[in-house]
């Protein structure tokens, strides 16, 4: 680090603390970065960011309370002036894709190498997008499906649990041709000839939150 520079300032966000401190311990060995707060759930991470101000956040995808999704998008629309970076251990493309339209200007599997996760703070406090190879890659071979409402979500969660029709209109307290309109809308969503194979790309693609 030149002399007069300031450190980039970040913020961990992850609900594992082995996690947090792992990132932590490895971030404290780069000159240029300070690790300036640590959030457990996606709502102390809004918090926190918006208290903070870091130049950069290492934000899971999926987290308690308030998932990586959610929780980038209120960051983003608050401080658009603070970076996010996504971090996930899952291979699906869709949870990343919506972080990055949410506001998002990186992402990185958990298991990138040490060097990448310090270049990608780097790039991304430059206003560089870090996204890294594998999941460009993952973001061609599986196109994300549009994000589903929180009504859709109820409806598909309704569905991989099994319950018909008739039980949905009762649990969420809406008629049977609403439910019926709503999952026709489900299976346009996401590519899904049927309920079951709704329920088998909902589980595939992590879609809901189990």
């Amino acid at each position: 680090m030149k002399t007069g520079e300031r450190k980039i300032k970040v913020l961990i966000a992850d609900d594992h603390k082995i996690v947090r401190a792992g990132l932590t311990a490895l971030l404290r060995t780069e000159t240029d970065i300070d690790v300036i707060g640590q959030a457990e759930n996606g709502r102390e991470a809004v918090e926190q960011a918006l208290r903070l101000l870091p130049d950069v956040v290492l934000m899971d995808l999926m987290m308690p309370v308030l998932d990586g999704v959610q929780a980038t998008e209120e960051i983003h629309a608050a401080a658009p002036q603070v970076r996010i970076i996504i971090l996930t251990t899952f291979g699906t493309s869709d949870g990343i894709a919506h972080a990055l339209q949410a506001g998002a200007t990186g992402a990185l599997m958990k298991n990138a190498d040490d060097t990448d996760l310090a270049d990608a703070i780097r790039r991304t406090f430059r206003g560089e997008e870090a996204v890294s190879e594998d999941i460009r890659r993952q973001l061609e071979l599986d196109p994300p499906v549009p994000a589903l409402t929180p009504r859709q979500k109820d409806i598909l969660d309704s569905i991989v649990r099994g319950l018909t029709n008739p039980d949905i209109s009762k649990q969420l307290g809406i008629r049977q041709n609403r439910v019926k309109e709503h999952i026709n809308a489900i299976l346009t969503k996401i590519g899904a000839a049927n309920r079951t194979e709704a329920a088998v790309i909902a589980l595939r693609k992590h879609l809901l939150k189990m």
